[in-house]
This record gives structure tokens, sequence and C-alpha cells, in this order.
């Protein structure tokens, strides 16, 4: 089964978010959450396992030991949210733009909302992206050289950050793990750092892109500041010292908020 383009269930999804925001979670609790049998948790919990979504415990579940879940659990997190800047983000890039674009699903979100687009050029190390932007018409895709991640697909490394210094891009595009409550960038691997910040520095423009799980989010690596960008693309209002933190330094914060 192709778990990159697998489609969770609404229950599915939400117990990922709830594994990826509380790292163990015992089958009798998700049975009184959804107000179904452990026999149907079971179930689910079965199919995220096999995946690689989710780890069995005794009494329950946890997140893969790896520390993030897998590209493709990471993708079913928050969906709506991630659509919502992804279109925010998509009504300000004009025809014949360049854009570098780090790994994570957000970005990919917020390229797959441009396919309307038929004059881009794509740098990027996130080959989900890369095989997405490759069948648009007119577009042109650049990727670096190097050995690819199993499971998230993409490629990070001294080359990948060579391969963004060799471009200047009109916008750099990025995701992070979390955001620590100080405003520090926080992902999982040093490599991860240092390809997010080669965009950062090869850019005109830079945009963060997050969605609310990321405040507070535990990941170990850090690198940069969110005032470090020049506009960041949100489905929440951060924290009150964020966001006092980003007008200070005249980061533009834009809100994609749910339409009713």
């Amino acid at each position: 089964m192709d778990w990159q383009a697998k489609r969770f269930s609404d229950r599915q999804s939400d117990m990922l978010r709830r594994v990826h925001d509380e790292r163990h979670v015992t089958i009798e609790r998700f049975a009184q959450i959804y107000g179904v049998s452990t026999q149907t948790i079971r179930r689910d919990v079965n199919l995220l396992c096999e995946g690689g979504m989710l780890r069995r415990v005794h009494g329950g579940v946890e997140a893969p030991r790896a520390g993030n879940l897998g590209y493709g659990a990471r993708r079913s997190l928050n969906e709506g949210a991630k659509a919502r800047i992804a279109q925010m983000f998509s009504r300000e890039v004009a025809s014949g733009a360049s854009i570098a674009v780090s790994i994570g699903t957000t970005p990919e979100f917020a390229v797959q909302a441009l396919q309307d687009q038929t004059d881009l050029t794509v740098v990027t190390n996130n080959l989900n992206i890369a095989i997405f932007a490759c069948d648009r018409e007119g577009w042109t895709v650049h990727v670096p050289g190097g050995t690819v991640r199993p499971g998230d697909r993409d490629i990070l490394g001294p080359q990948t950050q060579a391969f963004f210094a060799r471009y200047q891009v009109d916008i750099g595009l990025f995701g992070v793990a979390g955001v620590a409550e100080d405003g520090t960038l926080l992902d999982f691997t040093e490599e991860e750092v240092a390809a997010r910040l080669a965009i950062l520095r090869n850019c005109r423009r830079s945009v963060l892109l997050l969605d609310g799980t990321k405040f507070g989010r535990a990941a170990h690596v850090r690198g940069g500041h969110i005032t470090d960008v020049d506009q960041v693309i949100c489905d929440v209002t951060p924290p009150d010292a964020l966001a006092r933190a980003l007008a200070a330094r005249g980061t533009a914060l834009h809100i994609a908020q749910e339409v009713a």
C-alpha cells in the first residue's frame, strides 16, 4: 500500500493528532473519546501501526521512536488548517515567480495550491513537491542530488545546502517541526535546520507556514527565530509574546481563518 497517498478517516486522523500531541494514548481512552468499541479502535490502530504511523505499546499506542511521525501521518494532521494556509499563500504568488521550498507537509499543500499557475520555477529538496510540480504545464523544477530519505522522500546533507546556495529566488517557503515559547524555530535533525537556513539566506522574501499545533511542540534541534522571516502565515493567532515580537520586528503576520 502507498502510505504516502493513503487517506485516513476523520477518526484515524484525529487519533494521529492526539498521539502526536500527547505521545501516548490507551485503547480504552480512544474508545471513550469516539464512543465506539475497543475492537473498532484496535482495527484503526492495526492499520496505523502497519503503516508505521504509530507504534503499539502495552495498552495503547505512541509515536514512533524516531521522534517524528511518518510523512503520510503528518500530512493527515490538521489538513483543514494547512489547506487554508496554502490558499492564503497562493494569492500572493505572481506568475513567473521562483520559489525555493523546504521539506514538510504544509509547504507541499502550499505548492499544490498553485496548481493553476502556468509559469513557476520550483527549487526543492522535497521530492513529494517535485513530483507534483513536474506534472504542471510550464513549471520548471530543480532538485539536488544525493540519497533520498526513506518514507520522507526528501534529500538532506551538505550537497542540499550547496544546492540552495546556487539559486537566488523570489520566495523562500518553509515550515518547521515546532516553535518554542521564546520563538526559537525547531526541527528534528541538524540537516533539516541547515537546509531551511540555506533557503532563508538565498531568497528575496521568506515565508514561514505554521499550523497551530507547532506552537510549543517538542523538537530538539534549534535553528533561527520566528522573527527572522519576512512573513508568517498561520491558522491561529500566535501566543501573545510571539505576536508582539513579530510586530516589533516588522514581520508580517497573516491568519488564515476558517470561513463560516
